[in-house]
């Protein structure tokens, strides 16, 4: 019923637009933003009173609320049906990661998580569908886990049963000193002289990308920090102009430069990767840290990218959705237009904050 009285609220609402003159539908406007503001500062005092005005008198956050409990059946039904990548085995060999550098490292830890863990990784295997580097990664740092690890019931239990499945790998992908770290070939002028480059173009050549680009751009993307290296996203990516239009006109702001497009990609977020809500937020987090790496991979490929701020409306939402084929559970993050700089093409100078309004001195 309040889905039907909304429907018919904005019915009414848009009929009323077309009949009024524009200056009595200003002065209404005017009067609904004085309202507006008024039940906000009565409802926003407490959490309680903000719930019931989020369930009353605004769904602004109705698709977020739905789409965490999709992803959080979603997250479940993940660990029935194992595919190539899982997330709860990632999160929990990067938890044994971090117990493995820890200093000083404890004789017994994990305990709480590591008979999950090893199930997870023997239900993987049985699969046969993870892929190699997640299977090669998750075997070398549990052997190294029960190998430096000293011995309680809960240990020595799930010891048993991962010797039991364990498959035969060269233990290469485990924890390592930083010193082991490659040399950074970048000074810290080079690499500002990179930021500096990067710039939102939204004017390119009429060239076609290349898709092999695109894939070495994503994989310099996938080495930014994610948290418990779940990398909760993908990126959708279209090389056809058409289709980088369509896309592109799905989101606000792109008036006038959109049908310029050569590619596109959709930054989606997967909120099947956590589950529970306090997680719901590290889509934005882990997907934002990718997308900047692989604007500035572009950069170094001779590609220039413009990211397309994705607005949270239910309509827009829905259209890409669809156009995407995307599950309720996944979110974009944000579109991104890439292609060849037309030379010629204006670039704003956009004016950036300086350290003194950015930094703020904790005592």
């Amino acid at each position: 019923m309040y889905v039907v009285r909304c429907l018919l609220a904005y019915q009414g609402v848009s009929l009323i637009k077309k009949l009024l003159p524009k200056a009595i539908k200003l002065k209404l406007k005017r009067h609904v933003e004085r309202l507006n503001v008024v039940l906000i500062r009565l409802f926003a005092s407490n959490g309680f009173l903000s719930s019931f005005y989020y369930t009353f008198f605004s769904s602004q956050f109705y698709r977020e609320h739905k789409a965490v409990l999709q992803g959080r059946l979603a997250y479940r039904q993940s660990l029935k049906a194992i595919g190539q990548s899982c997330v709860l085995l990632r999160r929990n060999i990067h938890r044994l990661e971090k117990g493995l550098i820890m200093q000083p490292r404890r004789e017994v830890f994990a305990e709480a998580y590591i008979a999950e863990t090893v199930a997870c990784y023997a239900d993987a295997l049985s699969s046969n569908e993870l892929c190699a580097q997640e299977r090669k990664w998750a075997t070398d740092v549990l052997s190294q886990f029960f190998q430096l690890t000293g011995n309680s019931p809960v240990l020595d239990r799930a010891r048993q049963r991962f010797l039991a499945v364990a498959q035969v790998s060269d233990g290469e992908s485990v924890p390592y000193a930083h010193q082991q770290l490659p040399q950074a070939p970048l000074s810290y002028d080079a690499i500002v002289q990179l930021f500096k480059r990067r710039r939102s173009v939204r004017w390119y050549q009429d060239k076609p990308v290349d898709m092999a680009l695109i894939r070495q751009a994503a994989n310099a993307a996938s080495l930014a920090p994610s948290a418990c290296n779940r990398q909760p996203y993908r990126f959708y990516v279209t090389l056809d102009a058409a289709k980088a239009t369509e896309l592109a006109e799905c989101a606000m702001g792109t008036a006038g430069f959109a049908q310029n497009l050569p590619a596109l990609v959709a930054i989606v977020g997967d909120l099947s990767a956590y589950p529970a809500e306090r997680d719901r937020h590290v889509i934005y987090i882990d997907a934002s840290l990718a997308a900047m790496q692989f604007m500035l991979a572009c950069e170094t490929l001779g590609l220039s990218t413009c990211p397309i701020n994705w607005p949270d409306i239910e309509s827009r939402e829905q259209l890409l959705a669809k156009k995407l084929g995307l599950a309720y559970h996944e979110r974009t993050v944000m579109l991104m237009a890439v292609g060849y700089a037309d030379a010629q093409g204006g670039i704003p100078f956009s004016q950036k904050k300086t350290d003194t309004l950015l930094i703020k001195e904790v005592n």
